[in-house]
């Protein structure tokens, strides 16, 4: 199945949330807490290579031509590889660069996600993962996305010669047995006439290689109608439309806009937007377990939210208020009583960690 690929209003829309969000998170605050950064000596030289990365790419966005496009991602990809060569490049932020870098909660890796053009039809998502290390020399590893060449993302674990490509907004990090993972939730500009959100559960094997998803990572047992368990979940929806899907701390819960089709042709999922209804995700025992109902908060005749409430002055929309409503939406459910609070909850010792904003 092939994606689209175009210079979309989604792709600088996540991007921008991203940068507006905070969730590129500050090396400098990793190096104060960790003791260790960059020499002085080669915070120039990482200045100038971040300068010209920033080109390369916005370059691999909105050049004009494919070929334009494809020479600024092979240049860009060559030159992040030779700044990051330098000794504790882990803790260099590239604040300014169009990408997606995400750190884990716990600084263990961070994770460089994009997007390039081939044609009008055709896209793929580009990443690595870059490793921490303790004498500061360079770990990393390649993702190459296979997404466009299978039409079953959803049905197995997979490595990084084969993953399911997606524009990483949130890392939320659990713990099972003494393994960590670390949950992805990431936005794909999928085809002419939708989107797509995925949500990718990364682990370390043994040998300490990366692993996307896993045997009924994603669990339904809990639905009234059962469904097969899943390696990792997307939704998809009308390009237009706007659909929530990220984490809420409070409710340590991954909460998901509930989609129909506006045409009622549920096969057709670029007709799908989101109903008021709130689906979401709890983690339990080494899964993430649906909730098909987290609650519904229907609104009377003449109460929704104006469209100035979600767009910008450019007419563009503004996640973080659109988040903001959803927030809402849910307290005042627990008020209403259509949802639990959360149990309060033990403190543990902090660990050392990135302070992660909210999107």
């Amino acid at each position: 199945m092939h994606k689209r690929n175009q210079l979309s209003r989604g792709y600088y829309l996540a991007c921008s949330l991203l940068l507006a969000g905070g969730l590129f998170l500050a090396g400098s605050r990793l190096e104060a807490q960790t003791g260790i950064g960059i020499r002085k000596a080669d915070q120039a030289l990482m200045e100038r290579r971040e300068d010209s990365l920033k080109n390369l790419s916005r370059a691999i966005v909105q050049h004009s031509e494919s070929a334009g496009r494809m020479r600024a991602d092979s240049l860009f990809v060559r030159t992040l590889v030779r700044a990051l060569l330098v000794p504790q490049s882990f803790y260099y932020p590239f604040d300014s660069l169009n990408i997606s870098k995400l750190y884990a909660p716990d600084s263990t890796f961070r994770i460089f996600t994009w997007q390039v053009k081939k044609d009008e039809y055709v896209l793929w998502q580009k990443g690595a993962i870059q490793l921490r290390t303790s004498d500061g020399s360079l770990k990393l590893i390649p993702l190459h996305d296979v997404s466009m060449f299978t039409a079953r993302g959803l049905d197995s674990a997979r490595t990084t010669n084969n993953w399911i490509g997606a524009i990483y907004y949130r890392i939320i990090m659990k713990e099972f047995q003494g393994k960590k993972y670390y949950t992805l939730l990431g936005f794909d500009d999928f085809s002419v006439a939708s989107n797509k959100k995925w949500m990718d559960v990364l682990h370390f094997d043994a040998q300490g290689k990366p692993v996307f998803g896993g045997s009924n990572m994603i669990s339904f047992k809990e639905d009234s109608v059962r469904r097969p368990g899943q390696a990792r979940y997307s939704i998809e929806y009308k390009k237009e439309a706007r659909a929530f899907f990220n984490y809420d701390p409070e409710l340590d819960m991954i909460i998901v806009d509930h989609l129909i089709s506006e045409t009622d042709e549920p096969e057709k999922k670029d007709t799908y937007i989101p109903d008021g209804d709130y689906e979401a995700f709890k983690w339990q025992n080494g899964q993430w377990v649906h909730v098909n109902k987290l609650f519904s908060q229907m609104q009377a005749d003449g109460d929704f939210p104006r469209d100035a409430m979600i767009l910008d002055d450019a007419g563009n929309v503004d996640e973080r208020k659109l988040e903001e409503q959803s927030r809402r939406n849910i307290e005042r459910a627990q008020k209403e009583g259509k949802i639990e609070k959360p149990a309060t909850k033990k403190p543990t010792a902090p660990a050392k960690k990135i302070p992660v904003k909210k999107n």
